[in-house]
């Protein structure tokens, strides 16, 4: 948590550059009713909190390509602290692995690894195991079709409500 404290602006203001990080400051400042210094100082400071973390494009790259998508349970052989330590740092340095999650419920770790094909992936799979970075046990989800894939949280409803500050 970073102490800092969200009006209903904010979370317009937060709502709006997630769903477009191009915005100008014009629209986003008319888009949650303030003059635009006003806004994007509320900007800036949102940014200076780490509440803004980065604006990046979505790709849709089976525009161009085939990808697999695949969703990975992992199941640690031993749970011991430096073993979680040692498989998430070799984790953080997969470029095929776009999410994992530590979770609880019989797995340890959920992975959402994407990649050119199921081969690909298999060879990424058998490049893990090789590391031997304490993978007992894994299993593989193939997404067969993409229903939902949201990016923008929502804001408003995650969050408290908001009190004017």
């Amino acid at each position: 948590m970073t102490g800092i404290k969200l009006d209903a602006i904010d979370l317009r203001i937060l709502d709006a550059i997630q769903r477009d990080g191009r915005i100008t400051k014009l629209k986003l400042a008319e888009k949650v009713g303030l003059s635009p210094t006003p806004c994007w100082m509320r900007l800036a400071r949102l940014e200076k909190a780490g509440i803004v973390a980065g604006y990046h494009a979505r790709l849709d790259l089976r525009a161009v390509a085939s990808l697999a998508t695949v969703l990975m349970e992992v199941t640690l052989g031993n749970h011991r602290q430096a073993d979680f330590d040692r498989f998430e740092r070799a984790v953080r340095s997969c470029p095929e692995v776009m999410a994992c999650w530590s979770v609880g419920g019989g797995i340890d770790y959920m992975l959402k690894v994407t990649a050119r094909d199921i081969d690909s992936y298999q060879r990424f799979v058998d490049s893990l195991l090789e590391r031997e970075i304490g993978i007992d046990r894994y299993f593989t989800y193939i997404v067969t079709r993409t229903v939902k894939d949201e990016t923008a949280l929502p804001v408003a409803e995650l969050l408290p409500s908001p009190r004017a500050v």
